[in-house]
């Protein structure tokens, strides 16, 4: 309330609850780790239990996951790989005294990543967000619903599958998983079980670097996949994470055949950036520290570190908006998309968008 806010003004009132325990806050989640299961060799699942700030979550969501090591809090986003079904209730609206999990896949240069996987330990305090995301299902599950992913990029999707399960969801679902091998899959127990376990959830893994033996469906994503498993893309939603190639082959398959409006899409790797890619030329003005650099043709959140600046940033894939700042004057253009946006004055995320030519922000 106004009052107590201003009783403990300038601080915050969750900045005494935590001088009380860590875990209390009356705005800010935090949770403690309960257990961490290793999933892969290099991926691991983190069963978390929240206090009491947390408001749930839908399946597909994200979360801003941050933990302090050597003193410093690192944050990076994370998908909820859980059910948000509440065991014969239906959906639980408020999950808020359960336990949810988060799986993550260590990647090499991946700080977060890697500590979760190798030195996260049960009991650890984790600083978290509410979840965001707008990868998420309707209120209304159609009848015939498309659920496809590749690599970690299984995350969301499983916790959407796992809830569709859960809450027996009585129409069909196909999940079309592609990994490099089965001992690369998360996940891997729980899918050979629904394969047969549920008569309308049909679950197709293509693995690409090592088929299974008489597997039908080999190679990467192509049309022909979906015309083998008897989907139409024009009548079935569809719902799509992975790589930045995965979702291009697929985003191109939809506007091919005129179904683009059937497609869901979240990105869970930043594609790389052309850095001789010809719009790589004017000059990248940093407008607040009074700074101007050559433009690299790299992020505006990567130029900007390159100058020795320390602009906020958390997914550095632009989910989360930690980074978004004020561009004052110029046009950039955001790497996953493509798009080229050219107003003055707009809100940008530095961490997915290249100058090109002049280009000056507010930071």
């Amino acid at each position: 309330s106004r009052p107590i806010a201003s009783l403990t003004s300038p601080y915050t009132v969750d900045h005494y609850l935590e001088q009380i325990h860590p875990m209390l806050a009356a705005k800010n989640v935090r949770a403690r780790v309960v257990e961490v299961i290793h999933e892969t060799g290099d991926a691991s699942t983190v069963v978390l239990r929240p206090n009491g700030a947390w408001s749930g979550f839908q399946p597909g969501q994200h979360v801003q996951f941050g933990i302090e090591v050597e003193g410093k809090r690192r944050i990076r986003c994370f998908s909820v790989s859980t059910s948000s079904a509440a065991t014969g209730r239906g959906l639980d609206k408020l999950n808020r005294r359960r336990t949810f999990s988060v799986s993550v896949k260590a990647h090499p240069d991946g700080y977060v990543s890697q500590f979760l996987h190798r030195e996260l330990t049960r009991g650890t305090l984790v600083y978290l967000s509410q979840a965001e995301g707008e990868f998420v299902l309707p209120k209304i599950v159609p009848d015939n619903l498309l659920l496809m992913s590749g690599g970690s990029g299984i995350t969301p999707v499983m916790s959407m599958l796992r809830t569709l399960r859960d809450t027996k969801h009585r129409g069909q679902v196909t999940f079309l998983h592609y990994a490099r091998s089965r001992d690369d899959e998360m996940f891997t127990a729980e899918l050979d079980e629904l394969t047969t376990a549920l008569p309308n959830i049909q679950v197709t893994r293509i693995y690409t670097r090592q088929p299974a033996p008489g597997a039908e469906l080999k190679g990467r994503f192509h049309i022909d996949h979906l015309k083998h498993l008897g989907i139409d893309p024009t009548e079935t939603l569809t719902y799509v994470c992975g790589p930045a190639g995965l979702i291009a082959t697929v985003r191109d398959t939809y506007e091919e055949i005129g179904a683009a409006d059937q497609l869901r899409m979240e990105y869970f790797k930043v594609p790389s950036v052309d850095l001789d890619a010809a719009e790589a030329t004017g000059t990248l003005t940093f407008d607040d520290a009074k700074l101007s650099a050559d433009n690299t043709g790299a992020t505006i959140l990567e130029q900007a570190e390159a100058a020795g600046l320390k602009p906020e940033f958390g997914c550095r894939m632009g989910v989360c908006n930690t980074c978004a700042i004020k561009k004052n004057t110029g046009a950039v253009r955001h790497i996953i998309s493509g798009e080229i946006c050219a107003n003055t004055d707009e809100t940008i995320k530095i961490c997915v968008n290249v100058p090109i030519g002049d280009v000056a922000v507010a930071l």
